[in-house]
């Protein structure tokens, strides 16, 4: 079930009242040290992971994939295709688990959906005008409102980054509030804020507590679509901010990084940074996702060679 925002009676309640109410709040954040968050997230993208625990990494990053395809030529072939390689990645290998979603445009929802029936593998559709979010908010709420009606069962929208940038931070706000409305009950809420567009860390966290503060369930780093999208320092950064928003209200929120995630040694460094920043507790799938299409090829094949001891041909994998 989605989480809810943040009661009347939570104190945190007060810094939406006004736009000057929320614009002191987030400037009123800790500033980020750059060098500080840059070199922590390097350091720990060090560790050494051994076998044992390397195969269970594997197995835990596959069950965190959203595997994603976003494309204007995408037909409900691929899509069915995709949703099949969702529910049983490696059709060789049984016990390898199946990815946490398939992501897809609104209009694809209902094949993926019937792609994945009886699976547990949910639907994630992009909406809110992906990944632009350039329209009117009428337009993105009916967008979200057909996604959830074909059954979708996660929203990823993206926010008014021009907005944003220019300090609009209520309008931000009751965007994301109106799209958690439109999701009702039955869709959980990721919110992407497009880091490679904020510019600055400190704007990534002051949106990340802008978002979680609106009733998201998830904070996303990227569409995918922009040049620079998820990276361990961005990543690590949001993961701080879900960690100390769940020590002031106790709403615990997921993370999503997205984009540019390809490889398994990719993934488990990520996998260390939640396990160190955030613990146990975000370990799993309802609460960590990987938004990826060609990763999850990278961690079948490592997942291969640790059982055999030798990597597959070619054929091996499906070609997204």
């Amino acid at each position: 079930m989605p989480s809810s925002a943040l009661t009347a009676a939570h104190p945190l309640k007060d810094v939406t009242a006004s736009d000057s109410a929320l614009r002191r709040f987030l400037h009123g954040l800790p500033g980020v040290d750059a060098v500080g968050l840059e070199g922590r997230a390097a350091s720990l993208g060090t560790r050494s992971i051994k076998t044992t625990a390397k195969a269970y990494a594997i197995d835990l990053a596959i069950s965190m994939v959203d595997l994603t395809t976003l494309e204007g030529a995408d037909t409900p072939g691929k899509v069915r295709a995709l949703g099949a390689k969702a529910v049983k990645p490696d059709p060789t290998d049984r016990t390898a688990p199946s990815t946490a979603a398939v992501c897809v445009y609104p209009d694809m929802v209902a094949v993926a959906k019937e792609a994945v029936a009886g699976s547990g593998v949910k639907v994630a559709s992009v909406a809110t005008s992906f990944p632009a979010g350039r329209a009117p908010l009428t337009v993105k709420l009916a967008d979200v409102r057909e996604a959830v009606a074909a059954g979708a069962d996660e929203i990823d929208m993206v926010i008014d980054r021009g907005a944003f940038l220019s300090g609009r931070y209520l309008k931000v706000y009751d965007e994301i509030t109106a799209v958690r409305e439109a999701c009702g009950t039955s869709a959980r809420l990721k919110v992407i804020f497009e880091t490679g567009e904020l510019s600055t860390y400190d704007n990534i966290r002051r949106a990340s507590w802008l978002g979680m503060l609106a009733g998201a369930d998830f904070i996303k780093t990227s569409t995918g679509k922009v040049a620079v999208n998820a990276t361990p320092a961005n990543t690590l950064l949001m993961l701080e901010a879900v960690r100390d928003f769940r020590a002031q209200t106790g709403i615990q929120v997921g993370v999503k990084p997205a984009g540019g995630i390809r490889t398994s040694k990719d993934a488990i460094k990520f996998l260390v940074l939640v396990n160190e920043t955030v613990g146990e507790d975000w370990l799993d799938n309802h609460w960590f996702r990987f938004g990826a299409s060609s990763l999850l090829n990278d961690l079948l094949m490592q997942r291969q060679k640790l059982a055999t001891g030798r990597y597959s041909g070619p054929d091996y994998v499906t070609v997204d």
